[in-house]
């Protein structure tokens, strides 16, 4: 294998992976060497080559089964990079309707056919998290919604999540990298390990209140060792005017957060003249605890594997024109699919 030429038949035969001394996950030069490819594909450029058929120029869409936030178009196009072909495409975070055209490649079918598996994977993957972020930004009802869910990911693939939940509606997002492909600072405090290192909440927060910046925001757990609505009132006494909000993150042994306690926190900090503190919320959040929790008084939700276990939405990529003739399996109309909202990429 040289350059960026694909691998073949005879390589998958003769590559030796030592499995106890990397990580599973593919590298980039291992998806664009067509490691992360189903073997038909690769089976089928060596077969049409064969043939003498490889370099037929075709015509392939990618079409999405459900409606939702189509992401991934980004990072699909840095893979057919560097490559002869004609693209158009929605772009990255535009709404998609079921069985719509979202990306439309033309080209030598040697130069791409071999990427249908990823191409598919990550905008499938991608648009599912999408979706799910911004179905949590409806449910808030337009209030602040931070996705935490990259401890349910394995890690190769948590940044890609977590970008696809921002492009999909989410305001920010807690894993570094993440936030950082998508040019803002990642958004989280300290957990509840810190607290029950330092034994008691109001020595953290006092604590956490010097050591951030001044610009940083002071959000502080209060579901660590006593009664929220209690611990509540001691950090917003000790903090004043520089505690932007508390975190609710009750376990479920303990019922969780409920609206109930929301209301109670929430009345409690008012009465004692600390309106101007927040309420955050996290901890197993889906779309009917989100609103539930909104409409009690909840400013920020915290949600994780709402968003990281959302399924992919489905997407199919089918030839419709060979040799710039119409073409398609049965069942499919033959010829380019007309969607005016396609943009020419390249």
């Amino acid at each position: 294998m040289k350059g960026k030429d694909f691998i073949t038949l005879e390589d998958v035969a003769t590559i030796e992976v030592k499995a106890d001394a990397r990580y599973f996950s593919a590298s980039g030069a291992e998806i664009e060497k067509g490691l992360t490819s189903d073997i038909y594909f690769i089976r089928t450029r060596d077969l049409l080559g064969s043939m003498n058929l490889a370099d037929t120029v075709v015509t392939a869409e990618i079409f999405s089964s459900k409606g939702g936030t189509l992401a991934g178009i980004d990072e699909t196009l840095y893979m057919l990079r560097n490559r002869d072909l004609e693209i158009w495409a929605l772009s990255e975070g535009e709404k998609m309707s079921a069985k719509e055209v979202v990306m439309r490649i033309k080209g030598r079918y040697s130069d791409f056919g071999i990427y249908e598996t990823a191409l598919l994977g990550i905008l499938s993957s991608s648009s599912g998290w999408a979706t799910a972020a911004g179905e949590c930004k409806e449910a808030a009802g337009g209030r602040t919604v931070i996705s935490y869910g990259a401890r349910h990911l394995h890690p190769s693939v948590a940044p890609v999540m977590e970008r696809a939940a921002v492009i999909g509606g989410a305001d920010a997002c807690s894993c570094v990298l993440g936030a950082l492909l998508l040019g803002r600072a990642p958004v989280g405090t300290v957990p509840h390990a810190a607290f029950l290192i330092a034994g008691d909440t109001v020595e953290l927060a006092k604590a956490y209140d010097k050591f951030v910046p001044e610009e940083a925001q002071r959000i502080i757990l209060v579901d660590t060792f006593k009664d929220e609505a209690e611990e509540a009132l001691r950090v917003a006494e000790a903090l004043g005017q520089n505690l932007n909000g508390i975190r609710l993150d009750t376990p479920g042994e303990r019922g969780g957060v409920t609206a109930g306690l929301v209301k109670e926190v929430r009345a409690r900090l008012d009465q004692a003249g600390h309106e101007h503190v927040q309420i955050i919320v996290s901890g197993g959040l889906n779309l009917e605890r989100i609103a539930s929790l909104a409409e009690a008084g909840a400013d920020v939700f915290g949600v994780g594997s709402y968003i990281s276990r959302a399924p992919a939405i489905d997407m199919t990529m089918d030839l419709k024109e060979v040799s710039n003739l119409a073409v398609a399996k049965r069942g499919r109309i033959p010829g380019i699919t007309d969607n005016k909202r396609l943009q020419k990429i390249n």
